[in-house]
């Protein structure tokens, strides 16, 4: 199929904006008792309800048909068969393999990963499994309690994030832990308490270069050798990358050196042996639950047609905000605590695949791609940031994410969270106008001055799109599920967007300048590298003058 600029399928999508602006969704759920009906659909125990968005049949019709001349169940395809669709990278795009519970043959360069995808996950079982059984032990003997995980980016948020999604699922007796900053506090802050002779580390670099991760684990092994000697590092210290000969030369044995492959990008890596502080955390069976979760959003998305496609949905309500009605930001809002770090993960899967200004043809982007990706759980939230949410003058599009059973059996907890969760969607959707604010005062027994004075302060303007996503519980598989739903939704819009979702050069630069500039910030008569910009110098000497303050 031609692709279709996206410029030019925005003057039908436009023309519907037009329409849409004259409607009020109160009228559109006022004018049609089957509009959830319509507007929500179902797959894998999860469902969207996106009918509190400016959409109707003919928008979404567009919508769809926008997918289908942009080549998303092409470019779909293209990705499942192992094509180099990262083309800046030459590289394949096949975290799919690493969940996928089939029997078929998944080819990369005419060779099937499927082998060496589960010879690695067998060793992560039988590593995990005798970790939490206690044959595998610190050097003195004693069983390991914590654990700690050095890594960054995706090395890091994925895993961590997991692992407290799924705290339910771990044991009291074996506690991960996850340090990714540079800065020192972070695994000084760890390691303050921790017993040397029961803790493990797991050093997660692909190339075992990675300057903020290789820093810690220095800084670990350093704590390790002073605490047990230099003999027990072999015993305490595991390793998540391709760079054997580096891991070994740190005091890794080889064969805890756990391998990934160049077709699985960082923030898609979780499912891989980035995910073994994961399978630790809640033992290698929950693990397979994970992806097998993530495994069955999959087939939905490969299978499905678009119009019943939860991830394509998703999408197409995205680049109908962003690039229709010119919303720059999406907020995450999961009513469940226990996923507070998700959206910061949705952030670096999303912002770090579509945070692009250049096309796959190297032209300049000319409209606006990724969103700003921020949120926090419900109900904290709403003593925060709702006020902008309702009554600022940004429209922020917000996904809430709600589990109908809670882990825990507290009543009335659980039936608080969902009706403060359905209450802000209604409230987003409904608004208040000010005629209804004006009774609700006079009953209240004002006077039509005080009334008057007050009313405009209370008046919310609604029509506000929100979507909400219900599932049964969070456990192992719903979660798969929802990582998978997500990274297939920002596939698709990159595909939309027409750029590609899967290097990320805009990490590189400042990483580049930082390493011109250490020389100078540890030694003040370092010969520079290159001239610095005058409020580089003016912060390099004020640095000084502080550090001469403190006496160093």
């Amino acid at each position: 199929m031609t692709r279709i600029p996206l410029e030019t399928a925005l003057d039908e999508l436009i023309e519907h904006k037009k329409r849409m602006g004259r409607i009020s969704m109160r009228h559109m759920f006022s004018s049609d008792a089957d509009r959830f009906k319509t507007f929500s659909a179902s797959a894998c125990d999860i469902l969207i309800d996106y009918s509190k968005n400016r959409v109707d049949t003919d928008v979404m019709s567009s919508l769809f048909a926008l997918a289908r001349s942009s080549s998303v169940e092409e470019k779909r395809n293209a990705m499942w068969a192992g094509e180099r669709i990262n083309s800046t990278e030459n590289r394949a795009v096949l975290h799919m393999a690493l969940r996928y519970q089939g029997d078929k043959p998944v080819k990369f360069d005419g060779r099937d990963v499927m082998g060496d995808v589960r010879q690695v996950l067998g060793v992560i079982r039988e590593f995990s499994e005798n970790v939490r059984n206690g044959t595998i032990t610190g050097s003195s003997g004693e069983k390991i309690t914590d654990i700690v995980n050095i890594g960054i980016g995706g090395s890091d948020l994925g895993p961590a994030m997991v692992t407290r999604a799924l705290s339910p699922f771990g044991r009291k007796d074996l506690r991960v832990h996850f340090v990714s900053n540079v800065d020192g506090a972070d695994i000084a802050d760890t390691l303050a308490g921790l017993n040397p002779a029961r803790t493990l580390f797991i050093i997660a670099s692909k190339t075992f270069t990675t300057d903020e991760t290789m820093t810690n684990a220095a800084s670990a092994r350093q704590w390790l050798a002073d605490k047990l000697g230099e003999g027990a590092v072999i015993a305490h210290f595991v390793a998540v990358s391709t760079n054997i000969a580096a891991c070994i030369n740190f005091g890794i044995n080889e064969n805890r050196i756990f391998g990934f492959w160049d077709w699985v990008g960082g923030r898609y890596s979780v499912w891989s042996s980035i995910g073994l502080p994961v399978a630790l955390a809640i033992g290698y069976e929950n693990f397979t639950a994970f992806l097998a979760g993530a495994a069955e959003m999959d087939r939905h998305f490969l299978e499905t047609a678009l119009e019943s496609n939860l991830p394509v949905i998703l999408a197409l309500l995205g680049v109908w905000h962003r690039n229709v009605w010119g919303f720059s930001t999406q907020a995450i809002l999961p009513y469940d605590q226990r996923l507070a770090r998700f959206p910061a993960y949705l952030q670096q899967l999303d912002m770090e695949s579509n945070g692009k200004s250049t096309q796959l043809d190297g032209s300049a982007a000319t409209l606006g791609t990724g969103p700003i990706v921020w949120g926090e759980p419900g109900t904290n939230g709403q003593h925060a940031f709702y006020q902008l949410i309702h009554q600022g003058t940004d429209i922020i599009p917000c996904d809430f994410l709600l589990a109908a059973n809670p882990q825990e059996d507290m009543s009335p907890h659980h039936a608080k969270l969902v009706a403060n969760c359905f209450a802000q969607s209604q409230a987003l959707m409904l608004g208040k106008t000010i005629d209804e604010v004006r009774a609700e005062l006079v009953a209240d027994g004002l006077s039509v001055e005080q009334t008057e004075q007050l009313a405009p302060h209370k008046v919310f303007p609604g029509n506000r799109p929100s979507t909400t996503l219900l599932y049964r519980q969070l456990d192992p598989a719903t979660l798969g599920k929802l990582i998978a739903l997500y990274e297939h939704k920002t596939f698709v819009q990159g595909v939309i967007w027409n750029i590609n979702s899967f290097d990320q050069w805009g990490v590189e630069l400042g990483k580049q300048l930082a390493k011109n500039l250490l020389p100078a910030v540890q030694n003040k008569t370092a010969r520079r590298k290159a001239a610095n910009d005058a409020s580089t110098e003016g912060l390099l000497s004020s640095y000084r003058r502080f550090q001469e303050k403190q006496g160093k």
